[in-house]
């Protein structure tokens, strides 16, 4: 009765205009292969497999106990835990940040980066998203805010950076945000001061709101050290940053993040959430605190730094496998991501082709259009099994 009710149901416009899941199909033949025995090697999603350190969990095990812990939380994030996030500006960028107007919580970065959108745009509005890119400026933040993308293709041949004087001016006339992200989900690539200024100085001169999402900026490699938007001229006029525990301390399923900077963009993410949630649980706030404090100095603390050297060196052993067998990338200073141009065909045959032998990895075509010709690898399995995937994908080839 019910499937028959829903076939008279049709999703809203903003819904159906989402385009389609583009790995619905991988999964399904994913699933077969499991179901037929195969061991499958996942270099797809980019989650963490090494545990939340020790340190963390322990505290969040004390404050779970705590009845105080257990009522409704702000949606803004408690005091406590918007002072540690401003401490840790300080500490790690030499950024102040008032802990009541500049900062506010987020369950993990991808719902802050979602809902800054429905404070800012109206429908018709245009929003500058680059491509290949997190789908979620396009989807969330952008269709599901009735607005229209305006993609900003990230090209190799221009370093993977948008190149904003090709921008038409009729769409920057009627665009309302941009959103940039350095170290870059899904490319691996990093960004220059100079183009950090420059981006400022394009929102500026736009009425922009500029959304940089800096998830990445602890998981850098080869002595690169990533900066935040705010330690550049003229941020906090026009930015909001996102970041959060997630990749930094391998707390992906512990949603704990924030957004930070421009007072009237952040009151405008605060408006939106004290209507659509009741806050992230104050003893994973807590947590999420206690390992912003392991930060002393502008260095990564020992556990951090342990690691972002363990995906280094698997960084190394993967690059080096692929260009061995003929899939060319280079060594990226950010992320655990490699983006690995396609030896033959285009995107998605290649990475059936690839699961054919029991390797899963992201067609590069799922970040957007500019992907196509390209695949990610994520480091999300330890050296053995990362060797054995340049294995099988070699014998595809």
């Amino acid at each position: 009765m019910s499937e028959g009710f829903f076939m008279n149901i049709e999703y809203s416009s903003r819904a159906g205009r989402i385009p389609p899941y583009l790995f619905a199909e991988l999964e399904r033949l994913t699933a077969e292969k499991k179901k037929q025995g195969v061991d499958i090697i996942s270099l797809g999603i980019g989650d963490p497999d090494i545990p939340t350190p020790k340190f963390v969990i322990e505290v969040l095990q004390e404050e779970v106990e705590k009845p105080g812990n257990h009522q409704y939380p702000s949606s803004q994030g408690e005091r406590f835990y918007r002072e540690a996030v401003a401490k840790w500006y300080f500490i790690r960028f030499g950024v102040e940040l008032d802990p009541d107007k500049e900062v506010c919580n987020v369950m993990g970065s991808k719902e802050g980066i979602a809902n800054i959108a429905r404070a800012f745009v109206n429908p018709g509005d245009s929003v500058l998203v680059p491509d290949p890119a997190y789908p979620v400026y396009y989807n969330g933040a952008t269709i599901l805010c009735d607005g229209k993308p305006v993609v900003m293709p990230l090209l190799e041949e221009n370093g993977f950076l948008p190149q904003y004087d090709a921008i038409p001016q009729s769409e920057l006339k009627k665009s309302k945000m941009v959103y940039v992200n350095y170290p870059n989900n899904p490319i691996g690539a990093v960004a220059s001061n100079e183009f950090l200024k420059e981006t400022i100085q394009f929102a500026l001169e736009n009425n922009l709101i500029l959304c940089y999402d800096n998830a990445y900026s602890e998981f850098t490699f080869d002595d690169y050290v990533a900066p935040s938007i705010f330690e550049f001229e003229g941020a906090k006029e026009c930015a909001v940053e996102f970041h959060s525990c997630s990749k930094t301390f391998c707390m992906t399923g512990h949603r704990v993040g924030w957004a930070v900077g421009n007072e009237k963009a952040t009151a405008g993410l605060k408006k939106i959430k004290s209507n659509i949630d009741s806050g992230c649980p104050m003893y994973i706030q807590k947590a999420g605190a206690a390992a912003l404090a392991s930060y002393t100095s502008r260095k990564r603390p020992e556990v951090v730094e342990k690691i972002m050297k363990e995906y280094e060196y698997r960084r190394n052993v993967l690059a080096d496998g692929l260009n061995g067998i003929g899939v060319k990338c280079s060594k990226p200073k950010a992320t655990f991501y490699v983006w690995a141009r396609v030896p033959f065909g285009d995107s998605l045959s290649f990475v059936k082709k690839v699961l054919e032998q029991g390797v899963v990895i992201t067609a590069g075509t799922g970040f957007g259009k500019y992907g196509e010709g390209y695949v990610r690898f994520a480091l999300t399995q330890n050296e053995d099994k990362i060797k054995e995937a340049v294995e099988r994908i070699s014998g595809s080839l």
